[in-house]
């Protein structure tokens, strides 16, 4: 229900009314995109901040995985982090903030943002759902759901940083003790301060349309909140995960435009060997 998606095509209706003003929230998804980075220290994940823009790689050879945030277009410095991520040796792509103008690389969608403030959250709950938090032993539990709720591979490798990080929330929602559904809840206190980014809520199919993916993300931000976060956001990928969200209290605000990477110019041409004469001989 969460993810990068959309048409590029679709201007997203935003919320005037929310309390987190756009560029807060667009912060909070990019402090919330450094900390995907720092838990993954260890297996090649990394984090660095160049003029107008701030990077991250997860060491996963998945560009939606490895994100170039732009804050300021007009000061980015595309071939320092062109070059950043050619040393970082993984596929990469901008997060442009929606409506500024950037001329790099080829748009490729429109990311959706939504932010809630925890005072403005709406818990619920659903009949016959257990939520419950996950540990590093329920990962096989955590990359299945995950796998058939999305259609894709199994994410082992995105997953475990996260259930062994303290910064991050994983959550297991079952119905008569069987897994349903899975998300997660990563924490950060960068430029937007103490947030959460609400990310990976899949519910499988059998189990959807029963108020699965609202308990479990409920649960999730009530956690996050407990915390000590002020604020969440997330990326709706579809209209009907925006209501679902709207409905716990989220509201729209403008996202990003998401742009292809940029080869890293080549490297300037070595001088030709000093053959140890300083100029032209005058004897």
């Amino acid at each position: 229900m969460t993810g990068p998606g959309g048409d590029e095509s679709r201007i997203p209706t935003v919320d005037e009314t929310t309390t987190v003003d756009a560029a807060t929230a667009r912060a909070a998804d990019g402090d919330a995109w450094q900390a995907h980075g720092l838990i993954r220290a260890g297996s090649g994940g990394a984090v660095a901040e160049h003029p107008g823009v701030r990077t991250m790689a997860s060491g996963l050879p998945h560009p939606q995985w490895n994100n170039a945030d732009v804050h300021d277009p007009s000061a980015a410095d595309v071939g320092a982090v062109a070059h950043w991520y050619e040393r970082q040796g993984v596929p990469w792509g901008f997060r442009v903030p929606a409506g500024a103008e950037w001329r790099h690389g080829r748009l490729l969608f429109r990311c959706r943002l939504m932010a809630l403030d925890a005072s403005t959250l709406r818990p619920t709950t659903a009949d016959g759902v257990t939520v419950r938090a996950a540990s590093e032993r329920d990962l096989d539990d955590v990359v299945a759901v995950d796998a058939q709720a999305f259609g894709g591979d199994p994410a082992t490798a995105w997953m475990l940083p996260l259930l062994r990080s303290s910064r991050a929330t994983v959550a297991l929602a079952t119905i008569r003790g069987r897994a349903v559904a899975t998300g997660y809840a990563l924490r950060s206190d960068g430029w937007a301060g103490p947030s959460a980014l609400l990310a990976g809520i899949g519910v499988l199919p059998a189990a959807r349309r029963r108020g699965v993916g609202a308990a479990l993300s409920s649960w999730l931000l009530q956690r996050a909140f407990e915390d000590g976060a002020r604020i969440s956001v997330l990326n709706p990928d579809s209209d009907d995960a925006a209501r679902v969200y709207s409905r716990l209290g989220f509201s729209e605000v403008e996202g990003f435009a998401i742009h292809t990477a940029e080869q890293a110019p080549p490297a300037p041409a070595a001088p030709a060997p000093d053959s140890g004469n300083a100029g032209p001989a005058t004897s």
